[in-house]
């Protein structure tokens, strides 16, 4: 059974590697060889997301919106799309925050954490990774950490 695994995941690496887009996505933290060719997969072209935030709600990462006499009340994620790619970028983004939690000192990340509770702050960086995701492949170019990240 492991020596199947080991298999399937060699595989993936190397779909991972040849993808040109699961090659991009794999550049992003976060997101690894399964999370890429399956991102790569199921989204297909990616323009037929206008944003970052339509691939977002595609996958069920973004809140729920409640409105009433122009209160907007956001609530949890709404869970829609496909539960195995929320699922993936909820793990990646879960080990992000286990690490910039214990690592670094001046990251959006640190300082969500301090603020909210850890599972808001996973579901906001699975989010934020799906954003990332979307521009990396609309720009078709590879994920640049910014400047002032501290990794």
């Amino acid at each position: 059974m492991h020596h199947r695994l080991a298999e399937i995941d060699r595989e993936l690496g190397e779909l991972a590697r040849e993808h040109s887009a699961a090659r991009r996505l794999a550049t992003i933290p976060g997101v690894g060889p399964v999370t890429a060719t399956a991102l790569a997969a199921a989204i297909g072209d990616i323009g037929r997301f206008r944003s970052g935030r339509h691939l977002a709600a595609y996958l069920g990462l973004v809140p729920k919106q409640h409105s009433s006499g122009g209160k907007e009340h956001l609530g949890a994620i709404s869970r829609r799309g496909d539960a195995y790619l929320r699922t993936l970028l909820m793990h990646g983004a879960r080990t992000m925050v286990r690490i910039m939690k214990t690592r670094a000192t001046d990251t959006w990340i640190v300082g969500l954490v301090q603020r909210r509770p850890v599972n808001v702050v996973v579901a906001a960086q699975a989010n934020k990774t799906a954003r990332i995701a979307w521009a990396v492949l609309s720009k078709a170019e590879d994920y640049r950490y910014p400047a002032t990240a501290a990794v």
